[in-house]
């Protein structure tokens, strides 16, 4: 089903094809992929002039542009492949109340622009992106908090609540994120809380859960029995995960359980657990599949047709980064399901922290590289022996 280069890059110049040869090829390298870290991080610190060099290569093969303007182009190109976008402002690091706010005055206007642009069926954002990591963690903990800092849990909750309140008023769905394992309890609490208040009707408000976790399916199964109970839609957005190494690293310094599993065959295990979930959940669930893995995609698919669920149901979504894993996702599409690709965006240089993510994540991931590199080879191939351009 993913094996069609011709559909996966239809969209795709060679001058693209070559961009992303090049930069798979390095990251496919661990030492370059330290080396290209250790450049941009020490380039942001001294605040040397990359931005244009950046521009030209990570940032365009990964990212849609500077603003939701800029990025226009991209949905409408992806949207051609009937291929949604979710619009992510993907500066990363930020911790003051100005930054917390510019992330907050973004995720709203993109929901304004997902309210009049049927290309765009999602919104998202990250809890990290309006408020502080630490103040999640004392929250998570349950410890006693000070005068101040419940202050800033009010101001926080005020700012999710007014994210989940006007998607629901622009009838746009939105992702919350998941991210680390300590600050995750005060996320999945108000997410629950925001899905009991917003999603009666329809789903407005997804969680997101990362099945690396030891505890994932056991707390799936949970929040659908509540969903059920308190009759709400439950919207879950499953991932893996994206904090593997800091997740074990941390457990160890700490001397605590490890909560992640330390075989991918059980991440996988757990992962493809949650779909058959979901799905046997349809009435009170809604589903998005954030997975750059055939078996998954290969089985959600499967699943979808043995309970006969329409491959359009808009209660199931598939999704994948931009720039990454083009042979599923635009195969997918083609064959009427539903996609959509996380589209990150926002000025250059407050996007290089998620850069340096990237390129780490895809460094980590056994075969991910290698794969996304093979499929461009062969597609140039391809265009060169059927004379292409």
């Amino acid at each position: 089903m993913f094996k069609n280069l011709k559909i996966a890059f239809k969209d795709k110049s060679n001058i693209d094809l070559i961009r992303g040869m090049i930069l798979f090829k390095i990251i496919s390298y661990p030492i370059f992929t330290k080396f290209l870290t250790f450049f941009l991080n020490l380039a942001l610190k001294l605040n040397l002039p990359i931005t244009k060099l950046t521009k030209n290569t990570i940032y365009r093969h990964f990212c849609g542009g500077e603003t939701i303007k800029q990025s226009k182009p991209t949905i409408k190109k992806l949207w051609n492949s009937n291929i949604g976008t979710i619009l992510d402002f993907s500066a990363e690091g930020k911790e003051s109340e100005k930054d917390y706010t510019k992330v907050f005055n973004e995720v709203i206007s993109s929901i304004k622009e997902a309210k009049t642009n049927k290309c765009i069926p999602f919104a998202v954002f990250k809890c990290t992106g309006i408020t502080n990591f630490s103040l999640l963690q004392k929250i998570s903990s349950g410890v006693d908090l000070s005068k101040f800092e419940e202050e800033e849990k009010t101001n926080f909750e005020s700012k999710v609540e007014g994210i989940c309140q006007f998607a629901f008023e622009s009838n746009v769905p939105v992702f919350i994120d998941a991210e680390e394992s300590w600050i995750q309890n005060a996320i999945d609490d108000i997410a629950l809380k925001m899905m009991q208040k917003y999603n009666k009707k329809h789903t407005i408000v997804y969680n997101t859960i990362q099945f690396y976790r030891l505890d994932r399916v056991n707390y799936l199964k949970e929040i659908i029995k509540i969903a059920k109970s308190k009759n709400f839609n439950l919207g879950v957005k499953i991932v893996r995960g994206a904090y593997h190494e800091k997740e074990i690293n941390r457990a160890i310094k700490h001397k605590y359980k490890i909560p992640v599993h330390l075989n991918k065959g059980n991440t996988d295990h757990d992962f493809n657990s949650s779909i058959d979930i979901c799905l046997k959940n349809l009435d009170f669930v809604s589903i998005c599949a954030g997975t750059h893995n055939e078996e998954s995609c290969k089985i959600l698919i499967e699943k979808m047709k043995s309970y006969n669920i329409d491959s359009n149901n808009s209660k199931v979504y598939f999704s994948q980064l931009l720039g990454m894993s083009d042979h599923i996702s635009y195969n997918i599409a083609n064959k009427k399901y539903n996609v959509a690709k996380y589209v990150p965006y926002g000025p250059v240089k407050e996007l290089i922290p998620y850069l340096i993510r990237r390129a780490e994540e895809n460094t980590s991931i056994s075969g991910q590289v290698n794969r996304e590199l093979s499929n461009l080879i062969l597609e140039r191939k391809r265009r060169k022996s059927t004379k292409e351009s």
